[in-house]
């Protein structure tokens, strides 16, 4: 009975062996119409193709890295990002150590998360010192960084500025509101100075009415005028009649 399970077990092995040839085989095979979709831009064919080959062969670097690089050319940055990460964890060889972190620094970047694309940017170059390709990508993320640490600057000066201009115009504002508070509390006064002068005028007519009443009009006193100017004008007659006789005499 042993003999027959170890019988068995042989057959299996020499089996998967001789199939591995044709498991490889197809993995290049899915590779290669990947990389020539690639070439033709149509980069969701071609992730399609990688990852055929990626299920005929799951350790396959180049088609886990393909995969990763058509994604990123697809703008799906999340999914390269995490593809390339899962690379780096399990990779050991420097120069592809190199060449995923160098990928990884320029989806970071496309996704402006510029500190942690330069970060990577030299960690490729830690691995792989000699790339120029890398170096000036690096250089070129931290002149990026420069420019939007001044942008932040500037936009943090025109808020403080416009901060600025808000306070001044809401201190215009209040002194115009207290300007004219102080207007209508002085026109209240004079109002209720005008009513007290009023109250008082009043009050003082109430306590002298012999005085209003000693008042003439205009007619009575036209009339009282005349009834003068008749006596003077009598006593004159009179004056006048005595000198005549006294000068008969």
């Amino acid at each position: 009975m042993m003999n027959v399970m170890v019988k068995s077990m042989i057959i299996t092995v020499v089996t998967l062996l001789a199939a591995w040839p044709a498991i490889a085989q197809q993995e290049r095979k899915f590779i290669r119409e990947g990389n020539e979709l690639f070439e033709k831009q149509d980069f969701e064919k071609a992730e399609v193709e990688y990852r055929k080959a990626a299920d005929k062969k799951a350790n396959s670097f180049e088609a886990a890295f393909n995969m990763a690089d058509a994604l990123y050319k697809q703008k799906k940055y999340d999914e390269a990002l995490e593809q390339f990460s899962a690379l780096a964890k399990q990779e050991t060889d420097k120069e592809r150590l190199g060449e995923i972190y160098h990928n990884i620094g320029n989806t970071l970047l496309a996704m402006e998360k510029t500190d942690e694309s330069i970060e990577a940017y030299k960690n490729s170059l830690r691995n792989r010192p000699a790339s120029e390709q890398t170096k000036y990508n690096l250089e070129f993320a931290r002149h990026k960084q420069q420019q939007d640490q001044q942008n932040q600057d500037q936009n943090k000066d025109q808020n403080k500025d416009q901060n600025k201009d808000q306070n001044k115009d809401q201190q215009n504002k209040d002194q115009q509101d207290q300007n004219k508070d102080q207007q209508n509390k002085d026109r209240q006064d004079q109002n209720k100075d005008q009513q007290n002068k009023n109250d008082q005028n009043k009050d003082q007519q109430q306590q002298h009415p012999q005085q209003q009443q000693g008042k003439i009009s205009k007619e009575d006193a036209e009339r009282l005028l005349e009834a003068l100017q008749n006596d003077e004008k009598n006593v004159q007659e009179k004056v006048q009649k005595q000198k005549a006789q006294e000068q008969k005499v």
